[in-house]
């Protein structure tokens, strides 16, 4: 079974990342930072977890305000580092477990919990910034990364105590997956700082020290706190902390307190801590789940039904995407003058060009193409809608409308 074997929290400063890849790590002004995350580094090369689950936010690099989830999981099998404006950063892609993320994204929305899915997006310093400085990176990272992007830039935001809620669902998920996995849980964020307005450069590291023994031992008071009594303590963004909160829900009732430090330099106290769960007080075992959506349990059993899942959208992105682009003139065009040079850019596979060669409806379907991108590349072959269903059956057009309701022409 997988298992939550402790929590992280740790500040996420893209500051951090840019004097990591400068090599700024002895520097004077720096080295008490850097000094703080070394014991956190050892912990998880003792502990060897498999997977680190991620309570981060996106600061607009990989989201947008035109479409900004609250909650949004990634599924992608890799994930790459955004370019924030600078270049990207000089670290290697991560691997997701895209199984594990699955089944705690069925898990959480049958939960109540509305999240979005997002594949192919970048993780930013929200991310990479801390990530650098815990994991070993060279050539590669030892383990893989389930992250979860929690909307803090644009008001409303979650509340810190369905932040907390959510963390607790993302523990039960956990420990409802069937394989042996052991996962650490980070929050991001914070402490005390504000970086906008005539308040830019307030801290309170006072309360930052009992935001910080709250969160061990009476994290719903914490919970109580509007982002208004937040702002008022730690400055504006740090109400971020309740990216902390989620984290604090993932695990048990008590905790201690294995390592901590926090370094105010220049405009945010930042800081990092490590967690570990104390044997009482802690969760029930979930039962394992084979299916964790039961809201499909027994749709195999429906004949000539395919339900679209995250399975199916992380095998079937690239092809989905093809098709999705024919709302594009310009792609459209190329599709028309070069179909070969459209399917490499679209980064399809053999089996995926032939399927689309052949037109074979019913086979992409099966293979794990939404019907409402399918429609506008059968809008571009001059198909209608009805003409793809019948081809879907097996029949002809015509043999196909005789099923319907549709009364006979004169």
């Amino acid at each position: 079974m997988a298992t939550i074997i402790g929590g992280i929290g740790t500040s996420h400063v893209p500051t951090i990342g840019l004097a990591y890849d400068r090599k700024r790590q002895d520097d004077p002004a720096w080295a008490p930072l850097f000094e703080g995350y070394k014991p956190v580094a050892r912990w998880l090369a003792e502990k060897k977890p498999d997977v680190l689950v991620f309570f981060y936010n996106d600061h607009a690099n990989s989201f947008f305000f035109d479409c900004y989830p609250t909650f949004a999981i990634g599924v992608s099998p890799e994930f790459d580092m955004a370019d924030e404006g600078a270049g990207r950063r000089p670290l290697p892609n991560i691997a997701g477990n895209a199984r594990l993320a699955e089944h705690v994204a069925n898990r959480l929305v049958n939960e109540e919990f509305d999240m979005a899915t997002f594949q192919d997006r970048p993780l930013d310093h929200g991310c990479n910034s801390p990530l650098a400085l815990m994991w070993p990176h060279e050539p590669g990272w030892p383990g893989a990364i389930l992250p979860i992007a929690i909307n803090v830039l644009q008001h409303p935001l979650p509340t810190a105590a369905r932040c907390y809620k959510l963390g607790q669902a993302v523990r039960r998920a956990i420990e409802s997956f069937p394989e042996d996995l052991k996962v650490v849980v980070v929050g991001t964020g914070g402490l005390s700082h504000q970086i906008h307005g005539e308040r830019t450069g307030f801290n309170d590291t006072d309360w930052d020290e009992t935001f910080l023994s709250l969160f061990v031992d009476r994290p719903q008071e914490l919970n109580a706190l509007t982002h208004a009594d937040l702002i008022r303590r730690g400055g504006a963004e740090s109400a971020e902390v309740i990216m902390w909160m989620a984290m604090r829900g993932a695990l048990t009732d008590k905790i201690r307190c294995v390592h901590q430090n926090h370094y105010l330099a220049t405009t945010t106290n930042m800081a990092v801590a490590v967690y570990e769960q104390e044997e009482e007080g802690g969760t029930t075992a979930q039962p394992h789940l084979a299916q964790s959506n039961p809201q499909l349990r027994g749709v195999e059993d429906i004949p000539g039904t395919y339900a679209f899942d995250i399975a199916h959208s992380v095998k079937a992105l690239h092809l989905n995407r093809f098709f999705w682009r024919h709302r594009e003139p310009t792609f459209r065009a190329l599709v028309a003058a070069d179909l070969e040079a459209a399917f490499a850019q679209s980064r399809l596979t053999d089996e995926e060009r032939d399927l689309v060669r052949r037109k074979d409806w019913l086979g992409l379907v099966r293979y794990g193409v939404s019907f409402f991108v399918l429609e506008k590349f059968a809008r571009v072959q001059k198909m209608s809608n009805l003409q793809v269903y019948a081809s879907m059956r097996g029949e002809s057009l015509e043999d196909f409308l005789a099923t319907r309701r549709v009364p006979a022409s004169a």
